[in-house]
């Protein structure tokens, strides 16, 4: 734990090193992607910064505008929803655990819309469905079920889309099979 001067009383000295280190710290972690004000400030106390340093190189990182809550979750909505498929929910959740402001989060999150929503649904069950061709129709729906519940997904929506695209590839699979006897 770094502590400055002689019972914890600051000298200049080691207290602008400290100020110094942490400042390092939070430049190298901003270096490899954006962060959040509160992923900072843990990093900060994990390497044992006091309270008053950490808020002080905090603070002018944000004045900076080096720090900004609300333009990392967006970037973060629009890259996870893109990517890794998740629905607003669990986008909402996993900026929560970042220390975004719920509020913040819930602004981003709206950035995705039903429609966006219901077709990256559809698009992560089109992909999944490739791969399950040899499994019967209750198997298929419930790993489809869990996939998408575990991305954040509604329900309903869950249940609307997995409907629909079992109907289209059954669908499909009836047209080739009706083309192969002919």
């Amino acid at each position: 734990m770094h502590v400055d001067g002689p019972e914890g009383d600051p000298s200049p000295g080691r207290g602008s090193q400290a100020g110094k280190s942490a400042k390092d710290v939070c430049f190298d972690l901003l270096a490899a992607r954006p962060r959040t004000k509160e992923e900072l400030r843990q990093a900060l106390r994990r390497k044992g910064f006091d309270e008053d340093t950490r808020e002080t190189i905090l603070g002018k990182l944000d004045n900076a505008g080096l720090i900004d809550d609300a333009a990392f979750a967006e970037l973060w909505v629009r890259s996870r929803h893109a990517h890794q498929g998740l629905a607003r929910n669990a986008l909402v959740a996993e900026l929560k655990r970042k220390g975004v402001d719920g509020s913040v989060a819930a602004q981003a999150a709206g950035e995705v819309d039903r429609e966006a929503e219901e077709e990256r649904a559809r698009e992560l069950v089109r992909k999944r469905l490739r791969s399950m061709t040899t499994l019967d129709e209750q198997t298929v729906t419930r790993r489809l079920l869990g996939m998408l519940a575990r991305k954040g997904y509604p329900q309903g929506l869950a249940y609307s889309v997995i409907r629909d695209e079992l109907r289209d590839a059954g669908a499909e699979s009836t047209l080739l099979d009706d083309v192969t006897t002919d």
